[in-house]
C-alpha cells in the first residue's frame, strides 16, 4: 500500500510560479513511475505529467510543455511539480498519482492517488 500527500498548492498570480511536492510512504516508491494530473470544476481530470521509476523519461500534456517541470528525489520518496508562468486555465485540483510501471499518461494506469491541492491563478 502507497499513501500519498501533496502539498505546495495556493494561490498565485498569472505569470508567478509554484512547487508542488507529493510525499510517498511505502518501501516501493522507488519502483514506481509518478504522476500528476490536475481536475478544473466542471471538469474531468486530465495528465499533466509522469515519471518514470529513475526519472529518465518524463512527459508533459502539450499545454504545460515547457512551464512545468516534473522531477523525483527517491531517497526522499518525494516527486515534485514546478510550474512557472502560470496561467489562468491552470486552476485546478492537482493529484498525485502512483503505482504505474511505466511513465503513462493515462489515469487507469495508476493504482493510489492523494487527495489533491488547490492551485489557483488569478489577479
Amino acid at each position: 500500500q502507497v499513501q500519498l500527500i501533496e502539498s505546495g498548492g495556493g494561490l498565485v498570480q498569472p505569470g508567478g510560479s509554484l512547487r508542488l511536492s507529493c510525499v510517498a510512504s511505502g518501501r516501493t516508491f522507488s519502483s514506481y513511475a509518478m504522476g500528476w494530473f490536475r481536475q478544473a470544476p466542471g471538469e474531468e481530470r486530465e495528465f499533466v505529467a509522469t515519471t518514470s521509476w529513475g526519472g529518465g523519461s518524463v512527459y508533459y500534456a502539450d499545454s504545460v510543455n515547457d512551464r512545468f517541470t516534473i522531477s523525483r528525489d527517491n531517497a526522499k520518496n518525494t516527486v515534485y511539480l514546478q510550474m512557472n508562468s502560470l496561467k489562468p486555465e491552470d486552476t485546478a485540483v492537482y493529484y498525485c498519482a502512483a503505482g504505474s510501471s511505466y511513465a503513462a499518461r493515462g489515469e487507469n494506469e495508476y493504482r493510489y492517488w492523494g487527495q489533491g491541492t488547490q492551485v489557483t491563478v488569478s489577479s
